[in-house]
């Protein structure tokens, strides 16, 4: 069984792909400024995960492009939605068997430091909730874009939580 906190991930992340049903690539790749397009907002959620569960705590680096393309204060693009989708789609594959790993003991004890301030020390519990409300973050934006597109009977608040995701002491 997956530790809460993994489980809680898995339900943002299939919650972001409700989010994307019906999506076209055109309006994927649409950019209206001040925000990145959808397609960049799920290559970002790559690039996040990679860098956290892959790069910073296994040392694997599959798939290098992300910090180049989809990476926190790289330039703005409109990549094609099944290429960021892909590159989506192989990151978590293999981020899971890793992250079903993870106990509580393991996400208190295993750390990383911070880049800009190595006094700051962060858990992979905090950096785990961290990628949760970044994703909530996307798909916020994510939902905006398609309201500003126009698009209709987009997905309502949040899914069903209760059944798939409920609370769950450590």
């Amino acid at each position: 069984m997956s530790h809460p906190l993994i489980v809680q991930l898995r339900f943002t992340r299939s919650e972001c792909q409700r989010g994307l049903e019906g999506l076209s690539d055109a309006d994927a790749r649409r950019r209206l400024l001040p925000m990145n397009c959808i397609s960049w907002n799920i290559g970002h959620l790559a690039w996040h995960e990679q860098g956290m569960w892959l790069i910073d705590f296994q040392g694997q680096t599959p798939l290098p492009q992300l910090n180049e393309l989809y990476g926190y204060n790289q330039p703005a693009s409109i990549p094609p939605l099944a290429e960021s989708l892909e590159a989506w789609q192989t990151v978590t594959k293999m981020t899971d068997p890793f992250l079903d790993t993870l106990t509580t003991q393991k996400l208190q004890e295993m750390t990383l430091t911070d880049e800009v301030d190595p006094n700051i020390l962060y858990t992979a519990g905090s950096l785990m909730q961290r990628l949760i409300y970044h994703y909530w973050y996307h798909i916020g934006e994510i939902m905006a874009i398609r309201q500003m597109l126009g698009h209709t009977n987009l997905a309502e608040f949040v899914g069903d939580i209760d059944r798939e995701a409920p609370y769950k002491p450590h």
